[in-house]
């Protein structure tokens, strides 16, 4: 039977096609923003107001989490995020953005690798529970005038999943979807890049007819979790790569995601803004596959052991003398000195995002993907220009150099509670024991959960206890849940009674 459609119905459908065709044509440059860099000290302190919004067409906020009890999203962190209690309303100046780029999208992350998977399992299982995180995703959304949501659970079927969980994902997607596409909304996802992961965790197909567009994280591949260097983002395989690590590099991601089922044309690749780092066994074995039982000392922003924004390596490399090198048919670099600690660290530079980016236009991918922008030469230490990494791939990716975007008309952004008297903020109260200052707070005698802090309007503090997942502990001065060898590696007067 022939179906019959109204004109209006039919200029719809076109103009659908059209919008689609063009979304998956034009390149895209996605910029996660990690909002615990905000209480970074000195010149890697990076607020909402630091980003360049003109380099990036997708910015994404990270990271919202999961109430495990009612299964609602949750601000992880109100005073941060929120106006509420004088609070310093993240969410809005994030979407504030947006003015000063009329192209610009801004999303919302929910996950994380702090966020573990065992209450996603739970809420992906349940129809209700599903229910009740999207509309109160999509409230939330509306409410802070993001443009979609990115879902960014790591993993499904791992880390406290369920064997069910790679269906219910799908099953969540398709929701999920529908309920965002209601409200002219977008649907992404950030995804593993290992096999292993895949195999495990994702139904590829299934995937590719919800989201708009798939973040692949070709990062954390190698790591000093592992008692040897090796590059944590590599394009290819390294010849002397054997068993697993065999599939542990860019490219085999890359076609495996396609051969997979997800279409090119929907996948940003991911590429670090940051190095991972070993402490060297030996001072004369700094190759690949060099023995490495330590984590590198942490950076002076960033105060992660075995992580260092690309903002903290540039300069070692352009300041002390760190010296750099490259392995004979790998594309990305190494560095390393010894005076400090026998440090050696992977990472990219500007001449490996320009091949990475050469290689995301020749096999027809959607753009590029940036984990994450603040430890990028956000202040133009290194380079002439700020954002170097970010904006040398996206002009390398488009064939062209990046222009002004057009803006939008200036509009008032809320940054305080709307239904409070406009009064000046009480105060920081006096510290108690669980609270030293606003924002984020370690527990000294227990680094398995930290206290956020907000004001409570009343003179003291709002107290909300954020639990760290299993197999991770809090990181005091890095302020994020990070692994049990990197926090146990700062020093036996951090963390003694989980170290």
């Amino acid at each position: 039977m022939k179906h019959l459609f109204p004109l209006s119905m039919k200029l719809w459908l076109l103009s659908a096609v059209f919008t689609i065709t063009l979304s998956l044509t034009e390149s895209v440059m996605v910029c996660y923003y990690g909002s615990w860099a905000v209480y970074r000290h000195g010149q890697g302190k990076f607020d909402v107001e630091d980003i360049d919004p003109g380099i990036c067409t997708h910015i994404i906020f990270g990271f919202a989490g999961l109430s495990t009890e009612t299964f609602e999203i949750k601000v992880l962190d109100p005073y941060n995020e929120l106006c509420d209690n004088w609070g310093k309303c993240g969410y809005n100046r994030f979407t504030g953005l947006k003015q000063k780029n009329a192209n610009l999208k801004a999303l919302l992350a929910v996950g994380g690798w702090n966020e573990g998977s065992r209450s996603y399992s739970k809420m992906a299982a349940d129809p209700a529970k599903r229910k009740a995180f999207i509309d109160s995703s999509i409230s939330l959304l509306k409410e802070h005038h993001f443009d979609g949501l990115d879902m960014d659970w790591e993993y499904p079927t791992q880390r406290g999943g369920a064997p069910e969980d790679k269906a219910n994902f799908v099953v969540l997607l398709r929701e999920l979807k529908e309920s965002l596409m209601a409200h002219g909304m977008i649907l992404t996802a950030a995804v593993s890049a290992g096999k292993d992961t895949i195999d495990a965790a994702y139904d590829i197909p299934g995937m590719a007819q919800h989201l708009d567009l798939l973040n692949l994280m070709a990062y954390d591949m190698h790591g000093a979790w592992e008692p040897y260097t090796h590059h944590q983002s590599g394009l290819y395989a390294y010849p002397a790569d054997t068993g697993d690590n065999a599939y542990l590099n860019v490219d085999f991601a890359v076609n495996y995601w396609i051969n997979g089922g997800m279409p090119s044309s929907k996948i940003a690749l991911g590429v670090p803004l940051y190095g991972r780092c070993w402490s060297l066994d030996s001072p004369v074995d700094h190759g690949y596959y060099a023995p490495a039982n330590q984590p590198g000392r942490p950076g002076s922003f960033t105060n992660s052991p075995g992580f260092m924004g690309y903002n903290e390596i540039c300069v070692k490399v352009e300041r002390e003398g760190w010296i750099v090198g490259m392995v004979h048919g790998m594309q990305e670099p190494y560095t390393y000195h010894i005076p400090t600690g026998r440090i050696w660290c992977s990472y990219d530079n500007p001449s490996s995002v320009i091949t990475k980016a050469e290689y995301a236009r020749e096999h027809g991918l959607a753009g590029m993907m940036v984990w994450s922008i603040e430890t990028d030469d956000f202040h133009g230490a290194c380079h002439s220009r700020p954002f170097h990494l970010t904006k040398t791939m996206e002009e390398t990716f488009m064939g062209s150099e990046l222009t002004q975007p057009p803006t939008l008309p200036t509009e008032p952004i809320t940054t305080h509670d709307p239904d409070r008297p406009t009064t000046p903020a009480p105060g920081t109260p006096a510290p108690d024991e669980r609270c030293q200052t606003l924002g984020i707070n370690p527990d000294p005698d227990d680094c398995t959960h930290y206290w956020l802090c907000s004001l409570d309007g009343n003179g003291g503090y709002m107290v909300t206890e954020q639990h760290c997942p299993p197999g991770t502990l809090f990181n005091p001065l890095a302020k994020i849940c990070d692994w049990p060898e990197s926090v146990c590696s700062l020093g036996t007067h951090y963390c003694p009674r989980n170290c």
